[in-house]
């Protein structure tokens, strides 16, 4: 051993098993966790277990901006082109509003419209007293064939697209992408100069010859 060094001196009683986390309550609290969703989905029958539908919205910021996923509550305009008001939206079923959203995006509107009439297609109202069935509940026909549905409804999917195989042509293998982005790059600097250029009148040029 070279240089003066530390004599190394172990600290190996620290109590280490005190530290340790257990789960030895794992399998128990599967079991509770089971009981509890049975139980709310016998309290809340025959609403959906997986709880309010939500729009489909994408993340926030340009990091996550291409991916889907379940908003805080669909917007007014969705609500109004889907033909739904928004004080019956809380009386079948759709508790998710949010009326600080905006909707910027034409696609977004119609997907979230469009699941919101699929919704509503399939929606069936229970009276709220058995004797006193009002227009607006379903069909004796449709409560009795109705079942509670179970885990997420109308769950959201990611778009996957579709990649198309074709053969590489003489022309594909000759096209230069680096030089057609310069080109066009230069041409979207330019098109002001052009334009200014374009719209100023020919300028004639007197040519005076001198006798010295």
């Amino acid at each position: 051993m070279n240089h003066n060094n530390v004599i190394h001196n172990g600290h190996f009683k620290k109590h280490w098993q005190n530290y340790v986390r257990k789960w030895f309550n794992q399998p128990a609290r599967k079991t509770r966790r089971r009981n509890a969703r049975q139980q709310k989905a016998v309290k809340i029958f025959p609403r959906p277990t997986a709880g309010a539908l939500r729009p489909i919205v994408h993340g926030q910021t340009q990091k996550y901006n291409m991916k889907i996923r379940a908003g805080r509550g669909f917007s007014l305009e969705e609500l109004k082109a889907a033909g739904i008001p928004k004080k019956l939206a809380p009386t079948i079923g759709i508790i998710s509003v949010d009326h600080r959203r905006r909707n910027r995006s034409l696609e977004g509107l119609q997907t979230n419209v469009q699941r919101l009439k699929t919704y509503k297609a399939k929606l069936v109202i229970f009276p709220r007293r058995a004797k006193k069935v009002n227009a607006s509940d379903s069909s004796a026909e449709k409560l009795a064939t109705a079942t509670q549905v179970q885990g997420p409804y109308l769950p959201i999917t990611g778009y996957q697209p579709t990649v198309d195989v074709v053969k590489v042509t003489d022309e594909m293998k000759s096209f230069h992408a680096y030089g057609k982005l310069r080109i066009e790059r230069t041409n979207a600097h330019r098109v002001g100069i052009r334009q200014k250029r374009a719209a100023e009148p020919e300028k004639e040029f007197l040519v005076v010859s001198v006798v010295c």
